[in-house]
């Protein structure tokens, strides 16, 4: 398990090095930021956990997403790419809060549920409601996996498997730049 792991790590690796190589370093910084996040700029922790319940779809079209997200956080949300492992902006945050879909503002994830899995990215043991996500068979990288999008916008955010600890067992792997956290209010 552990060399799969660092197999797949110097995957995502090389396909990251050559994805910035290709693109031209300063058009990945310029385009980088380009992302404006007006549609969950003015979410709380309280706002976003008084809208657990909705399960309206939202629908965007390509050119809706680019402008809506960054470079990096396109690739992870629109096009199922994964991030560098423990170089990411949650994988050591614990803090009291909760994790919203970058995408939609969906309330994907709490702290509570959230562990040091090792594998260098933010890692949880449930979501924040089982309907806050659905499960894709993903057969990319030659492997077979369960990647979780979230229910709401059917974005990319992420992978379950089954090594997590009790009482589900399961470990979702999840991207950074797919989520943004939320603190719990004062």
């Amino acid at each position: 398990m552990k060399s799969t792991i660092t197999i797949l790590s110097l995957l995502l690796l090389v396909t990251f090095v050559n994805c910035s190589e290709s693109s031209g370093q300063n058009e990945v910084n310029k385009q980088e930021y380009s992302g404006t996040h007006s549609h969950i700029e003015h979410l709380t922790y309280s706002i976003a956990m008084s809208d657990t319940s909705n399960n309206e779809k939202i629908t965007r079209t390509d050119e809706e997403w680019k402008e809506l997200l960054s470079s990096s956080e396109y690739r992870v949300l629109r096009k199922e790419g994964t991030e560098i492992p423990w170089v990411n902006e949650y994988n050591s945050l614990y803090d009291e809060g909760v994790y919203i879909c970058k995408g939609c503002g969906q309330p994907l994830f709490s702290s509570e549920t959230k562990y040091n899995s090792r594998s260098g990215w933010p890692s949880y043991w449930a979501p924040i409601r089982e309907e806050a996500v659905e499960e894709r068979e993903d057969n990319s990288l030659f492997m077979t996996r369960t990647e979780i999008i979230c229910s709401r916008c059917e974005s990319h955010i992420g992978h379950v498997f089954e090594d997590g600890p009790e009482p589900t067992g399961l470990r979702y792997c999840m991207n950074s730049a797919a989520m943004k956290f939320l603190p719990k209010d004062e």
